[in-house]
């Protein structure tokens, strides 16, 4: 089976289990958790260097999800890798579970920094980027932030830092769905050109369609080669991708309630591998 396939088989899992998770509490943030589902399965399907049994391993890759209210997305490729059982993630937000709505280090296996207060996630990438440079031990840091996030003047105070400090072991994406919580990204606070912006900040960027696993996996190959800077992709993504339904409710899918009878619909479009 060739990687292309492997890759598109996992994102379906992925999405599955997002569908899953969230339908188990009966609301979340399903929209920017559906959207970032190809990332998810080329990163860990692919270029992760982890180990599910010991997801502290020293110089391991790390991923940090600072749009962290999309954990449930993260969490549904980790149990894809065995760092937990799949039947925990129907355990999402409710009492004692390890799976809070929001990513969290200290309850989470291969969880690796806690997310929440959008922007923190970033700047805590760039410094384990450059802790990892300093430790020379090998790893590559990714990141995802949101668009809406990219509103916060915390993200370029990390990326002004991360440009200045040429951290080419960063790789960063954009989720850039294009919607945020209260409208559109345009009506709100515009961050376009978002590709400039990044050049202006010393990264080498790419701009790519965010659901094409094989120009995703093709970006990040590119990416690891490229010296001397960090690498912002721009991930050109829909928000709620795979789910009609979810697709359409556009502002109002940031989050939204999923009925039983949702679920089995959002299933069944999704499809594919079990």
């Amino acid at each position: 089976m060739n990687d292309s396939k492997v890759l598109k088989e996992l994102a379906i899992s992925i999405r599955k289990n997002i569908v899953e998770c969230i339908a188990s509490i009966g609301v979340g943030h399903i929209g920017g958790c559906l959207s970032i589902a190809d990332v998810l399965a080329v990163l860990y399907g692919k270029y992760m260097n982890v180990d599910p049994k010991n997801p502290k391993m020293e110089g391991r890759d790390r991923l940090v999800c600072s749009k962290g209210h999309a954990g449930p997305a993260v969490y549904s490729v980790l149990a894809e890798k065995g760092f937990f059982p799949k039947s925990e993630l129907l355990t999402l937000n409710q009492g004692g579970t390890s799976l809070p709505s929001h990513c969290d280090m200290n309850k989470t296996p291969g969880i690796d920094m806690t997310a929440g207060s959008l922007g923190q996630g970033f700047s805590c990438a760039v410094g384990i980027a450059l802790g990892s440079r300093i430790k020379k031990d090998g790893a590559t840091i990714y990141a995802i932030i949101g668009d809406g996030e990219s509103q916060e003047g915390q993200i370029w105070e990390a990326a002004m830092f991360a440009g200045n400090q040429k951290l080419e072991n960063l790789i960063a994406f954009t989720d850039y769905n294009k919607l945020q919580l209260d409208g559109t990204i345009e009506e709100i606070n515009d961050v376009a050109p978002l590709a400039d912006k990044w050049k202006a900040f010393k990264w080498e960027v790419m701009s790519i369609d965010g659901h094409d696993v094989d120009a995703i996996d093709k970006a990040i190959e590119k990416a690891k080669t490229i010296k001397g800077k960090p690498k912002m992709i721009i991930l050109n993504t829909v928000k709620g991708k795979g789910v009609s339904f979810v697709e359409a409710a556009l502002v109002g899918c940031h989050s939204m309630s999923i009925s039983a009878e949702q679920k089995e619909t959002a299933l069944r479009e999704i499809g594919g591998a079990k």
